[in-house]
């Protein structure tokens, strides 16, 4: 995993139209592919962002563009959610937001991983 690579600058923002009113925006990005660390094989899934903006809304070219930094990352599901939670978090400064990545089945498994900002309080 190269955590050196900073593809949260790929990411670029714009002014949120409406900062008055609270609104989600979800995001569907179908066709997400890291690499499985252990095997070297590809992971072909899903992410899903629900968000709600404050001052900036993320500007959909350069989320396509930063997903696909992670074509040939090698990172296990649960660090690559993670990863892109906190680049998300750090640049555009949501109110609340939740990543969700959808695993395509192999050997049997299919995988979610949901990272939820602010972190839900323990029960």
């Amino acid at each position: 995993m190269s955590e050196s690579k900073n593809f949260r600058e790929i990411l670029e923002v714009f002014e949120n139209p409406s900062q008055s009113r609270d609104f989600k925006i979800v995001h569907h990005c179908p066709e997400f592919t890291s690499v499985c660390p252990k095997t070297g094989q590809p992971d072909y899934g899903k992410i899903v962002f629900s968000y709600v903006p404050d001052k900036v809304c993320v500007e959909l070219k350069s989320l396509k563009m930063y997903l696909q930094a992670f074509r040939n990352e090698g990172i296990f599901y649960e660090a690559v959610t993670n990863r892109i939670m906190d680049d998300f978090i750090a640049v555009v400064q949501p109110k609340s937001a939740t990543v969700e990545s959808q695993w395509t089945p192999r050997g049997g498994l299919h995988s979610n991983i949901i990272v939820e900002y602010p972190t839900p309080e323990s029960a």
